[in-house]
């Protein structure tokens, strides 16, 4: 495996000096969010870089927008994008079966790079050209069911780990790493994964003629088969909480209490449907009232 890249290296390897990215910092023990666009050869600049080490040492989370930014715009919502150069996926579960997945997979290309975020947790990251929006998420989810990625970790906007920065969810120790798989950009083509619409609603032309039989499955219903399968898997209800919320910031008027809201629901339901079965903890989930 080649040498972890440096912050810099990754920025100016995955962006035009001129693109303007979002840069995202984030302290879970204060709550504070911090967020920076600006152009690529800026962030990637020493002064910058120092300035998001030192954000670090104080207990910032940072990541950085994997798509472009439009011109005046100074948020990171799907509209924002102007334009797609990454397709990605975030390992959160089985991280090395499903990177050895997608590694010896016929039905997609070599990644650029693969991250390592915390131990047994991967980000797998390719460079893209000539895709919308709407054909990123549509990949991105299709790709997720296919090899057991976070299904709530694709959309357009999302930003993901700068690596060479510590994991401050696991300590200082834990610094996320990128090393480079790959120089070639990719088209849609390249991609095998079975097409079609995995996150939107069908449109009303698709549903023509068909008046009888329901076609569409709603986003509140895919966080809740999301948020059923995590649990049974035994991942941590604050993560879950954490990942719908982060999906639904730019729909939810409160998307903290939406997720912690669904994820309450579906936690009742498993318990109900195994009355035999011992109770989910609730007394370190915040907001939860007995």
């Amino acid at each position: 495996m080649r040498d972890a890249l440096l912050p810099s290296e990754y920025i100016i390897d995955n962006f035009k000096p001129s693109d303007r990215v979002a840069v995202l910092l984030r302290n879970r023990a204060s709550s504070e969010v911090i967020q920076r666009i600006a152009p690529a050869e800026k962030i990637a600049r020493p002064d910058f870089q120092e300035w998001l080490a030192n954000r670090n040492q104080a207990g910032f989370d940072i990541y950085i927008g994997m798509n472009t930014v439009k011109e005046g715009a100074y948020s990171r919502t799907k509209r924002d994008i102007q334009e797609i150069r990454h397709v990605f996926l975030d390992l959160d579960y089985r991280g090395p079966e499903a990177l050895k997945a997608i590694q010896n997979s016929d039905e997609v290309p070599k990644p650029n790079f693969v991250l390592d975020t915390s131990p047994g947790k991967h980000q797998v990251i390719w460079k893209v050209e000539g895709v919308t929006p709407e054909e990123a998420e549509n990949l991105q989810q299709q790709m997720a069911h296919q090899f057991g990625a976070d299904t709530a970790a694709t959309d357009a906007s999302r930003v993901l780990r700068l690596p060479g920065f510590s994991n401050q969810k696991h300590g200082r120790e834990c610094v996320v790493r990128a090393t480079k798989r790959s120089d070639k950009t990719y088209h849609l083509r390249d991609f095998k994964i079975a097409s079609g619409p995995a996150k939107a609603d069908r449109s009303p032309e698709q549903g023509a003629g068909r008046a009888n039989r329901r076609e569409t499955i709603t986003q509140s219903e895919r966080d809740w088969a999301y948020a059923l399968r995590a649990l049974a898997r035994g991942d941590d209800p604050e993560e879950i909480i954490r990942r719908i919320a982060d999906y639904r910031a730019d729909e939810k008027h409160d998307p903290e209490y939406y997720a912690r809201h669904t994820v309450e629901k579906v936690r009742a339901e498993i318990y109900k449907q195994k009355p035999e079965s011992t109770p989910f903890e609730t007394d370190n989930v915040p907001g939860h009232t007995h």
